[in-house]
């Protein structure tokens, strides 16, 4: 157990590794050997995460199975997880298997594809288990390679002005985020994201250029953090690379983009930004708030407008993200645990819709809405599973998406009343888009010729998506399957940021 984060987030690149050297040919013995050893490894590496979920202690709300070893030019290797981020771990490691076998009809380059997947894999763990900022920048920023490389291979017929938007919005917004890691060691001498966690960045104002920065050093940092996971999420108004990614990918692409790519900016905000600048998160807050609640307006009011499938659920992704940052930033338990099961919960429900889109787009080749209209005669299952999923990203009680919005709003309800009314009228909007959609593609009359032979859902399809049905019922009924796992650890993150505030009356309560 000494080794389990390090098995774990290595264990698909060494399959990457093996389908590189071995595997040869492509033919269609070659093609299926790839895909059965990609799915194999995924589902090896969600196996041993199990063990990670059983060794976590909840009460605990330190880094556990801690790994730290010597590196490169006096450099840690640090891995650890806690109560924010086990739950991100488990969350790649479920989805990849199911992303892995939604991948079946794909038959281009196919050992390179799984190749690209099995590494994104290993980046995005690494992300969630890094303990120091360089090994975190690295995971981070390395895990752009292959999505970029999976948009621009595998996608669609604008895929390389898609793919390169991608790169260079994710990339220039990280390089802030290096020159803050930098000033970060040389103010406080180390690279350990824990001891950094406790060390107090300088709060008094400075001039620079002849502006005076208010929040001095810690100000500069949480902004510099902030351009970079503010892209990643992304939120209002720096999200346009999105809708293109997502329109362009393959549709595997589309889910680890949804379902796990995204969340890294917000875990970021946890990792990062409270923690460390706590009163710079303060100052700025009702930026946070205001940009978020612009964009749950905003692009749920653009999502109504389109007529593409996939371009209708990323307008969607970016406002749900909204009540995320709304929730880290309204620092109370409600709100930040809300924010983390808000995650969670897109993770299933958007990779679920973008494999919907998925099902209907191998048989047709077209995303358009137009296209389609009647498909509950002909589709019964797949008209039963879209609904399902429809209801939960609109938070139908009951499923997974209700609580985490809940818990946002209530959260948010607690620090500004005006922000929390305008984000309400998001559920109102989500409702408007997401059966507006599900109306148009599913029922009326089946007239169009082309979809009168169309096939429902086979055995593999059905098989994908009761997993993702299982955790949506499950996590809507009993939500404290995570809130008992996260509490303690937002608790601690809680009262750390707000002993590290001053006092109304500017007499320094505690140093964080």
């Amino acid at each position: 157990m000494n080794n389990l984060l390090s098995i774990i987030t290595f264990l698909p690149l060494v399959a990457a590794a093996i389908l590189a050297l071995f595997l040869r040919g492509e033919d269609r013995a070659a093609q299926a050997n790839a895909k059965w050893l990609a799915l194999l490894a995924t589902t090896a590496t969600f196996l041993l995460s199990l063990f990670v979920l059983a060794e976590f202690d909840p009460a605990d709300t330190g880094f556990q199975l801690v790994e730290d070893y010597e590196w490169i030019l006096g450099l840690h290797y640090r891995m650890g997880v806690d109560g924010i981020s086990v739950l991100f771990v488990m969350l790649t490691t479920f989805l990849m298997p199911l992303t892995i076998a939604a991948c079946w009809q794909v038959d281009t380059r196919v050992k390179e594809y799984m190749i690209a997947f099995l590494v994104l894999e290993t980046l995005m763990l690494g992300v969630f288990c890094a303990l120091d900022l360089v090994l975190f920048y690295l995971f981070f920023e390395a895990g752009l390679i292959p999505m970029f490389l999976i948009i621009g291979i595998w996608g669609g017929k604008d895929r390389i002005y898609a793919a390169f938007k991608f790169f260079l919005y994710t990339f220039l917004g990280s390089v802030l985020m290096l020159v803050a890691m930098i000033a970060m060691y040389f103010d406080a001498g180390t690279t350990d994201i824990a001891a950094l966690m406790n060390h107090n960045f300088g709060t008094e104002t400075l001039s620079v250029a002849g502006i005076q920065i208010v929040g001095g050093l810690q100000t500069l940092l949480f902004l510099a953090f902030f351009v970079s996971f503010a892209v990643k999420m992304p939120m209002w108004p720096v999200h346009t690379w999105l809708p293109d990614a997502h329109v362009q990918a393959p549709t595997a692409g589309s889910v680890v983009l949804a379902a796990i790519l995204l969340k890294m900016g917000g875990y970021g905000f946890l990792r990062f930004s409270l923690p460390m600048f706590p009163v710079a998160s303060d100052l700025l807050s009702g930026l946070v708030f205001w940009m978020s609640a612009i964009a749950i307006v905003y692009t749920s009011l653009v999502a109504l407008a389109q007529s593409d499938m996939k371009k209708l659920i990323a307008y969607s992704s970016v406002a749900h993200m909204g009540y995320v940052t709304m929730g880290i930033f309204a620092a109370n338990q409600q709100g930040i645990d809300g924010a983390i099961f808000q995650m969670l919960s897109h993770g299933f429900i958007s990779g679920a819709l973008f494999l919907c889109v998925g099902v209907i787009y191998d048989r047709m080749h077209t995303r358009e809405i137009a296209a389609y209209g009647g498909l509950v005669n002909r589709m019964p299952a797949y008209a039963l599973v879209f609904m399902f999923f429809t209801m939960a990203n609109v938070g139908l009680p009951g499923t997974s998406g209700f609580v985490g919005e809940f818990l946002t709003l209530a959260g948010i309800f607690q620090v500004n009343t005006w922000v929390a009314a305008v984000a309400t009228t998001g559920v109102i909007l989500s409702a408007a888009y997401a059966l507006w959609l599900y109306r148009r593609v599913v029922f009326g009359p089946l007239l169009k010729e082309a979809l009168k032979t169309i096939a429902d859902m086979d055995r593999r399809e059905r098989a994908i998506f009761a997993p993702l049905v299982a955790m949506t019922l499950i996590l809507g009924v009993s939500p404290s399957l995570v809130t008992d796992i996260v509490g303690p650890t937002v608790a601690a993150l809680v009262t750390d940021y707000h002993a590290a505030l001053p006092d109304p009356s500017g007499v320094q309560l505690a140093q964080h």
